[in-house]
């Protein structure tokens, strides 16, 4: 019971972790978007949408590194893996659910390595909710640059 205990204790923080993580730089990459979408002005209307575009997906990643990167360091610390690459490279596998199972971790943390997996699932769908929702700002504005 102890073991179930740690796992949920450590998910949760994890997860509140990366949901913050998520929220704050979702927030950053549309105020950047906002300030700094005046620089690309001059340019069409279809190389506008794919650079900004361009710059949210890279953003997207950027968080993305930074949550599964987190979960890595926790294997790490908590002993569940001996050093960080392999950390890194199942972290990656869980976050994205991949699932591979070429690296396993011990029973005693695998709930939290489960836990992970569903995780990066909804973080990645609020990912494509996001873009999708770029996507219309961006085709609204393209229609008003038209109207220009």
């Amino acid at each position: 019971m102890h073991g179930l205990f740690l796992n949920l204790l450590v998910a949760t923080i994890m997860m509140t972790w990366t949901v913050s993580v998520h929220f704050f730089g979702i927030v950053f990459l549309l105020r950047l978007l906002s300030a700094h979408s005046h620089h690309v002005d001059g340019y069409s209307e279809v190389l506008r949408q794919i650079l900004l575009l361009i710059f949210a997906v890279m953003g997207i990643v950027a968080l993305h590194t930074v949550e599964i990167w987190s979960y890595a360091f926790v294997y790490v610390a908590v002993g569940a893996l001996d050093a960080f690459e392999p950390a890194l490279y199942f972290s990656t596998v869980s976050f994205t659910t991949l699932g591979f199972g070429d690296i396993v971790l011990d029973p005693e943390w695998r709930i939290l390595s489960a836990i992970e997996g569903a995780n990066g699932l909804i973080l990645f769908g609020w990912s494509t909710a996001f873009l999708i929702s770029l996507m219309r700002k961006l085709r609204a504005l393209e229609h008003d640059w038209l109207e220009r």
